[in-house]
């Protein structure tokens, strides 16, 4: 009698080999594919800066911008809300994919398509660096025509002309473009006294005195001679960003005093080593305190639209002491090495505990450690450490692995929010490399007996090594404890693989660092 089950099994199949609906992943072995619209939501959060293990910056680029434009051709209305949707929110630690794909819609073969991105304009593109990036990205696809510079006419015109002149004076020129090149460009036309001036003096460097007084400040600011105690004066009568200074009186005390003031709250975490290195920030300082304060402000970080990651990007540089390009060295202050840590849970949207036993299970696999999470200095396993502790300080119950593949490919994680953030994910920069095998937190909890209501895992998706896919080895362990327990795969590359099936109810697939992605989770594990 011939074995014919030993040779296919829809039960327990070898990763290398597809089950039903699953397509060849770049690793060699088979996950899901996930629709174009997933695909979007990724590279709208994760973008595709640095590449990622098994694909470089350009191909991994290539590909999200053919979803993007498939999206846009299915669906245009629908696309361009996902961009303003991620972009108004925060939920996305850079700007950059969005403007991309914004410029990619203005673009769009459908003349509503293009209409609705040329709408959305002033709402994905906020400050003069995100209209230099979009005009530079634009370009690339469609020619300068009547529509795109009236939309780009009315970003100038209709902001109040003192938040314009601040562009003007924060953001001079990026990606190779300025405001003068654009206001050529849009032609607006306005009969506000003050906006003339802005725009004349933009275009031609004429300072008249009807311009703003931001410009007159930012003027003064750049005359030979000026020094400290008048730079101050200037940025606290006038609130003159750092950007509009001369950087010969950056490093100055007096200035930065005086600069923080008045600084966002986004510059401040950008700005902090520099106020540290000035003497401005020190153990028990004036400056300290107001830090420490700012962090500490729910609803000021959240309207500030910080992300996340940025916050974790900061302690981790902060706390290492030196700035990642540069030169330029500090002493870390313990307030704000513990301030940053807490900022970080703070800026993700308040989630209710489910109160169910989870399994937070990191993929620490070789592919997991190439590559950065939206164009940031950290890895996807630096990543999913940092996702997996905003869980656990949340929730009661839980149990942090890492895997990789191989029999003894896991292994339970000293992790959780007690530990500092930065610690924990250094901690898992130290783990070996291995082969990815994703069913392993599962076949690890049914060996054991342990009773989990929930798996929820970062990964890439690129799992080949194990000797059953995660679905089934899910499936098993559903049947054999009576537990119905879900699944939840964390992407944390934007690429086109998932774990989850995406037929099954009880899985779910979220993008890795967007800000709703735990509030998303336990609504989930809550149904």
């Amino acid at each position: 009698m011939f074995p014919f089950a030993k040779q296919f099994s829809l039960r327990r199949t070898p990763q290398s080999e597809p089950i039903p609906r699953t397509v060849p992943n770049a690793a060699g072995g088979h996950a899901f594919p996930v629709d174009d619209w997933t695909r979007l939501a990724r590279f709208l959060v994760l973008g595709s800066e640095g590449g990622s293990f098994y694909a470089g910056e350009r191909a991994l680029t290539r590909d999200n911008a053919a979803a993007v434009l498939r999206c846009l051709a299915a669906d245009g209305a629908r696309a361009v809300a996902a961009i303003v949707a991620v972009s108004e929110g925060g939920r996305a630690p850079k700007p950059d994919p969005a403007i991309f794909a914004l410029a990619l819609a203005a673009g769009a073969e459908s003349l509503e398509t293009r209409r609705a991105a040329l709408a959305a304009l002033p709402r994905v593109c906020r400050t003069g660096t995100h209209l230099f990036q979009f005009a530079a990205s634009v370009e690339a696809s469609r020619g300068w025509g009547r529509s795109l510079r009236r939309a780009v006419g009315r970003w100038y015109l209709d902001r109040p002309v003192d938040a314009a002149a601040f562009q003007a004076v924060k953001v001079r020129n990026r990606a190779g473009w300025t405001h003068r090149d654009l206001l050529r460009l849009a032609h607006p036309e306005t009969d506000e006294p003050a906006r003339k001036a802005l725009f004349d003096w933009i275009c031609r460097g004429t300072l008249a005195a009807e311009a703003p007084a931001l410009v007159h400040a930012f003027a003064a600011a750049q005359a030979p001679g000026l020094d400290p105690e008048g730079a101050a004066a200037l940025v606290r009568a006038h609130r003159l960003p750092w950007e509009a200074l001369p950087t010969g009186l950056l490093a100055s005390r007096v200035v930065n005093e005086a600069l923080l003031e008045g600084m966002p709250v986004g510059a401040l975490v950008r700005q902090l080593g520099r106020l540290t290195a000035a003497g401005v920030v020190a153990p028990f300082s004036p400056g300290t305190a107001h830090v420490v304060a700012v962090l500490s402000d729910r609803e000021r970080l959240l309207k500030a639209r910080l992300h996340p990651m940025a916050l974790l990007v900061a302690l981790k540089t902060y706390a290492s002491g030196r700035g990642v390009l540069g030169r330029l060295a500090w002493e870390p202050v313990a307030a704000v090495v513990e301030a940053l840590n807490a900022a970080f849970y703070t800026a993700f949207r308040a989630v209710e505990p489910t109160g169910r036993r989870l399994v937070l299970a990191l993929d620490v696999s070789g592919s997991m450690a190439s590559g950065r999470v939206a164009g940031s200095g950290l890895t996807p396993r630096e990543a999913a450490a940092a996702m997996a502790l905003v869980t656990a300080a949340t929730e009661e119950r839980w149990q942090v692995v890492g895997f990789t593949g191989g029999e003894a490919g896991l292994t339970p994680l000293p992790l959780g929010p007690s530990l500092r953030l930065d610690a924990a994910v250094a901690a898992t920069a130290g783990l070996p490399f291995g082969s990815t095998d994703c069913a392993l937190p599962m076949r690890w909890a049914l060996a054991r007996g342990i009773q989990a209501d929930a798996f929820v895992v970062y990964t890439d998706s690129e799992t080949w090594a194990g000797p059953v896919h995660p679905v089934q080895a899910l499936r098993e362990y559903r049947e054999k404890t009576g537990i119905p327990a879900k699944l939840v795969v964390v992407g944390l590359v934007s690429n086109g693989f998932s774990i989850a099936d995406p037929d099954d109810a009880g899985m779910l697939d979220v993008v890795g660092f967007d800000a709703a992605a735990p509030a998303v989770i336990a609504d989930f594990l809550r149904a």
